[in-house]
């Protein structure tokens, strides 16, 4: 078992109170905190002190793949640690964004690598060959925007606004399939400039007024708004009205499938993904936009379900995805000792309380640097390899686990 330091990382749309209060760090913080990443990603890998010397988790991983992951996920995920455990925080909207699945992300990462495409060329949009799906675990309330509604649905949204502008695109969706919703998106965010300028104000004047109603929709609505402070001028505001809004309360989540768009746009949470950073943008961002790809990929059809699982007798809750590369558990307890569930490698993330992590008395304890434990304080985070075997916790503790998924899918 080995303490985590994580990585932070300052994206604009971060707040400079939530990851700092959990971590027991002074807050407001100089600049916005938006991730906390624990993980082997190589873009921002946590650190961690084994016999005494400083490492990365990635080189651990890359230096003995089979004891620190195990034989059978080092062999299936090509020795990488297959997952990446997140904390989200955040102020301000997330761009609208969808992930690619395995088969495209191989396909098209190749393509480009084919193409003499550079690690850091502008006009590149994969940067490996990894597909992303994730799923986000609320900490306090949070906001998203998860998947495209209905196109009839869709069709009302937008009515609603009575923008004389928008009714071609309000006949096409009340005529259309799925597909009309993926041509839908691509009018609205490739507007014609010279009347970008107008639109979005008529249509944020628009949702501000009925942001104030007790309509159905109203929380979207004000959405609109609040993400459009959040990024003037930028078209995606607009495009979010095509998308299902909805809050989680905390411990919900939400899984997001390749192909569903989406948008993360207040709150905190903990989030494991598979180990990408495979991202098409659709708006709401200063970043590259191909919106020829971005709408190659995207799939209306996938469903975006809430995640609610009830605790077990030990108080695991697990939130499972149909995904070899994850599994995401939260452990709740009042007090005592309890084996942690998952198994291979796995990272825990102390929420609440203290955490007393001991290796079971048939556990080879082969990786990690201790030998009768480790304590974590809330905010820390710990790595368990899968030499590590079986490993129980005792005390009254909220924590998450994430490991491996179920590796016949």
């Amino acid at each position: 078992m080995d303490l985590l330091e994580p990585t932070v990382q300052p994206y604009a749309w971060g707040s400079r109170r939530i990851i700092a209060d959990l971590q027991g760090r002074s807050a407001p913080t100089p600049g916005p905190e938006a991730e906390l990443w624990m993980g082997a990603h190589p873009a921002a890998p946590a650190g961690l002190t084994r016999h005494g010397k400083r490492t990365t988790l990635d080189r651990l991983v890359e230096r003995a793949p089979r004891r620190e992951l195990g034989a059978q996920v080092s062999d299936r995920f090509e020795r990488r640690l297959p997952f990446l455990l997140k904390v989200l925080a955040a102020e301000k909207a997330l761009s609208i964004q969808v992930h690619p699945d395995r088969e495209t992300a191989r396909l098209a990462y190749r393509a480009e690598r084919e193409r003499g495409l550079s690690a850091d060329d502008p006009e590149r949009n994969y940067s490996d060959d990894w597909p992303k799906p994730e799923i986000v675990c609320a900490l306090t309330p949070f906001e998203a925007l998860a998947g495209m509604r209905e196109p009839g649905e869709a069709a009302g949204v937008l009515r609603a606004l009575r923008v004389e502008a928008l009714a071609p695109v309000v006949q096409r969706l009340d005529d259309s399939d799925d597909a009309g919703l993926v041509e839908v998106l691509r009018t609205l965010l490739s507007w014609p400039p010279e009347s970008r300028g107008d639109l979005l104000t008529r249509v944020i004047e628009a949702c501000d007024e009925l942001a104030h109603s007790d309509g159905e929709h109203a929380g979207a609505y004000r959405a609109v708004v609040r993400a459009a402070a959040d990024h003037p001028g930028d078209l995606g505001a607009v495009a979010t009205l095509l998308l299902n809004h909805t809050i989680l309360q905390p411990g919900e989540g939400l899984y997001l499938a390749a192909g569903g768009l989406h948008a993360y746009l207040r709150g905190a949470g903990v989030e494991i993904l598979a180990n990408s950073d495979n991202v098409l943008r659709a708006g709401l961002t200063g970043k590259r936009i191909d919106l020829d790809e971005l709408c190659r990929i995207v799939d209306p059809a996938v469903g975006v379900p809430i995640l609610r699982p009830e605790p077990d007798a030990d108080g695991v809750r697990t939130y499972a995805a149909p995904v070899p590369e994850f599994r995401l558990y939260r452990v709740e307890r009042a007090g005592g000792t309890v084996q942690l569930p998952g198994e291979g490698p796995r990272i825990v993330f102390n929420v609440e309380g203290v955490a007393q992590l001991s290796l079971l008395s048939n556990s080879p304890g082969l990786a990690g640097d201790v030998d009768g434990g480790l304590s974590l304080q809330r905010g820390e985070s710990a790595y368990l390899s899968a030499a590590d075997g079986p490993v129980q916790v005792s005390g009254a503790v909220t924590l998450f686990v994430a490991c491996p998924g179920d590796l016949t899918h």
